[in-house]
């Protein structure tokens, strides 16, 4: 009898733990996002304008997609474009407040010589030896695109321009910009100095995202300094209401480049094109670029930051479930009308077991259009899940016993609430 009793127990507990396995109530799946019907009719979409320029690239705002390319990667002369990534750096200077707008800025020999006098270059007009304040000197880079200016600023940040430019090339590499090098703030023609059309596209929309104060500065159309009036170089500024930057750039080697961005309806695109023959057929590449972007393709934000997208069952926790989502918004750019060729899946391990810290990845959020990838997100841990007391993790441990699966299960996403009419909201937040 001694005997009997404990096995009569060990198959009693397993036979209740087998039973509430099959009856206990699990979290629901989510329902597969239904597919709407487009408000908008599909129509054909030409191929993009062919810009007439060495290198181009529209690229979307709200996620870096790319909608249409030619030698994107080609690594080129990017002459003033480089005084984006300067205004990054002095920007980033400023936030951590390192570097003051009000602060006085000294003109040194090198500034005044290699970026105004004497050379061929855009100058800001600025005098030897005179202090000048430093808002009015990124006015005088960003609207005029003075070289002196640039070179003053560079001083000022980081002692000198070569300093500086190591500056630029770190913050280069932490964008992403694998085809660029910096020699000078500048862009006055270098050996090893280069960038490239989708680098300084994704320049431009950090710059956009993180300094969006900052960058209300490259549509203001002319600033007066010293008596002189300044104005800014973007003739895209003039032509189209909805262009609100960015920068031009020329020299010899360069030919003529422009990166701009424009803002319609809730919807941002970015443009660069480099080596074109002049400024005009560098707008007008940009300009029929923007306009084919925005006529046939939308973004549509799918999923906020934060929002949980599942909760599945959490073992040995304190909670139940464990609650997933995505650290970033997650949007794309899509065809006009064709919205109900998204599908959104979620990947999920099919053990999940406590402790679970707030941030980690244990699956991921998976997007295609037609069938072909647009997005994919780390599927985090909205919230830390702490191992639960002893008795529950004994009692789950007996559960797990009759759990099968022990691999990943993928599952379709949450209904997407969008109508394929409603764009994503534009420009971000900076973070």
């Amino acid at each position: 009898m001694k005997i009997v009793r404990p096995l009569l127990l060990i198959s009693l507990i397993a036979f209740t733990g087998a039973l509430f396995a099959q009856t206990a109530p699990l979290p629901p799946k989510p329902e597969a996002p239904p597919k709407p019907v487009p408000t908008t009719p599909q129509t054909p979409i030409p191929p993009a304008p062919q810009p007439n320029a060495a290198a181009w690239v529209l690229m979307d705002y709200a996620n870096g997609q790319i909608l249409a390319s030619h030698d994107m990667d080609a690594r080129r002369a990017p002459a003033s474009l480089t005084k984006i990534m300067t205004e990054y750096v002095v920007a980033a200077e400023l936030k951590a407040g390192k570097i003051h707008m009000d602060d006085k800025v000294h003109i040194s020999e090198h500034a005044w010589r290699a970026g105004g006098a004497g050379t061929d270059g855009s100058t800001s007009f600025l005098k030897l030896d005179s202090d000048v304040p430093l808002q009015d000197l990124l006015k005088g880079m960003i609207i005029q695109s003075g070289n002196d200016a640039a070179i003053a600023l560079a001083e000022h940040v980081a002692g000198s321009e070569t300093a500086f430019a190591d500056m630029m090339n770190a913050y280069a590499q932490r964008l992403g910009m694998d085809n660029t090098h910096f020699v000078n703030a500048s862009g006055y023609p270098a050996d090893d100095h280069y960038s490239s059309a989708h680098d300084i596209a994704i320049l431009s929309r950090a710059l956009i995202r993180n300094f969006p104060d900052l960058y209300q500065i490259s549509k203001i159309k002319s600033f007066e300094w010293n008596g002189i009036m300044q104005y800014n170089r973007n003739p895209l500024l003039s032509s189209d209401p909805t262009v609100d930057g960015i920068k031009t750039g020329s020299t010899k080697e360069a030919g003529f480049c422009l990166a701009a961005s424009a803002l319609r309806d809730g919807m941002r695109l970015v443009v660069v094109d480099m080596g074109s023959p002049d400024m005009n057929a560098a707008a007008t590449g940009d300009e029929a670029l923007l306009n084919w972007g925005f006529n046939f393709y939308r973004t549509h934000k799918l999923y906020a930051a934060g929002q949980v997208l599942a909760t599945p069952r959490l073992w040995k926790g304190q909670a139940d479930t464990l609650e997933l989502g995505i650290a970033d918004d997650a949007s794309v750019t899509i065809p006009r009308g064709q919205y109900d060729k998204l599908k959104a899946t979620l990947e999920i391990p099919q053990r999940l077991i406590a402790p679970f810290k707030q941030g980690q990845q244990v699956g991921t959020l998976r997007v295609t259009f037609d069938g072909n990838p647009l997005v994919t997100e780390p599927l985090v841990v909205m919230k830390d899940a702490p191992e639960g007391g002893f008795f529950k993790r004994l009692w789950d441990a007996i559960l797990l016993w009759f759990h099968h699966g022990n691999g990943t299960t993928t599952t379709p996403a949450p209904t997407v609430t969008v109508s394929s009419a409603t764009p994503i909201s534009a420009p971000a937040a900076p973070h």
